[in-house]
Parts: C-alpha cells; structure tokens; sequence
C-alpha cells in the first residue's frame, strides 16, 4: 500500500468511526424507559371529564406537567389504593420537580363515587391529585377510546357489589402526549425514574 492509498485508507475509517460514533449518540439519546413505550399512540388523545371540584377538564389543562392517569373507584380493596399511594410516594421522590406531576384518578363506577366521595378519597393521598367522572353512557365512549376495561360484578346487596378493570396507568408528557402505560405493581422508584427522563427530555 503506498503513501496516498494509505492515507485514504485511514481517511476512510475515521469517517466510518465518526459515523458509528454519531449514530451511538443518537441511540444513546432516545431514552430507555422501565415502563412499556406507547409513543406515538394513535388513542388516549384527550377527554373532557369533571374533577372532584365541579371543574370541567381537559389533558391541555395540565400542560407543563407530566399527567398519570389511572382509572379505579373509591371502594377497590387493594389496587386502587396502592396505585394512589404509590403515586404519592413518586411525587415525593421527585422533590423539586414533584409540582410538575399530576395525578388523575377516573372513577369506573360514578354510581357511588360522587364528588364529595371522590374529594375526600384524594385527600388520603395528595390534595393535588384530581379525581374525575362523568356519566355512565360518556364513560363507556371514554374506555373504549382509552382501550380500558371494567365491568360490574353483583355482590349480595344491591349496593354492595364491586368493579373489575384495567389496573394499568397511563403517563402523558409535559406536551400532552402520550408517551408510557406502566402495569401495576411497577413500584413507585421505577415509576418516578421513568417520569424525570420525561421531564428531562
């Protein structure tokens, strides 16, 4: 190999260097998140629900904040709960930054949860979270748009029977959009690192 053909030939693999380089750097920026990646979803856009204060909202009422949503009712014995403590123990964990995260809880079962139920069932956690409801005919057309399942199971009475559903949550970024569903029992330390890459990026 002579001189130039040498030269070239080193030329040649610093380009390639520097391109392998650059596309690492880009793979290295797209973030890795714990819960599962529904980017670019075509459903979950948007709702028009009523908060526990008689306040009609929307997801743009909530820009600059990363939003979890989760929908449950106030009567669940066990995920519920945990999911809206586990919330709470994200907010703290984000400390500065836990004023950029919104907490929404949708009742399945607006029969029993009035607002006052609802009000005070989101004063057990963080009196920032909202609880949201509608009508039972709007909250149909809602799951369905949200891909979330519930269904009543009768109990002995009349009043006393319960609700399954979907027990996953949806995580919106500071644009409003779309971005994870994490599964339940993710465990409020892998929820709260998903949620600062969110708001890093």
């Amino acid at each position: 190999m002579n001189k130039r053909s040498a030269i070239q030939f080193i030329a040649a693999g610093a380009l390639l260097a520097g391109a392998g380089g650059m596309l690492s750097a880009c793979s290295e920026s797209k973030p890795k998140f714990s819960s599962v990646d529904v980017t670019g979803a075509s459903y979950a856009k948007d709702f028009e629900l009523t908060d526990h204060n008689g306040k009609v909202r929307h997801l743009a009422d909530f820009k600059g904040k990363v939003v979890v949503m989760f929908f449950g009712y106030t009567q669940c014995p066990d995920v519920c709960p945990t999911s809206m403590a586990e919330l709470a123990e994200v907010k703290k964990a984000l400390g500065a930054d836990g004023d950029k995260l919104q907490g929404l809880f949708v009742t399945v079962d607006p029969a029993r949860d009035t607002p006052e139920v609802l009000k005070g069932y989101m004063e057990n956690f963080d009196p920032t979270f909202l609880a949201l409801y509608t009508t039972p005919e709007k909250l149909e057309a809602l799951a369905k748009d949200f891909k979330v399942y519930y269904k009543r199971v009768n109990g002995q009475t009349p009043t006393s029977y319960t609700m399954d559903h979907s027990a996953g949550s949806y995580i919106y970024d500071t644009q409003g959009n779309l971005r994870l569903f994490t599964r339940y029992g993710s465990g409020a330390q892998v929820l709260a690192a998903d949620i600062q890459q969110l708001l890093k990026s």
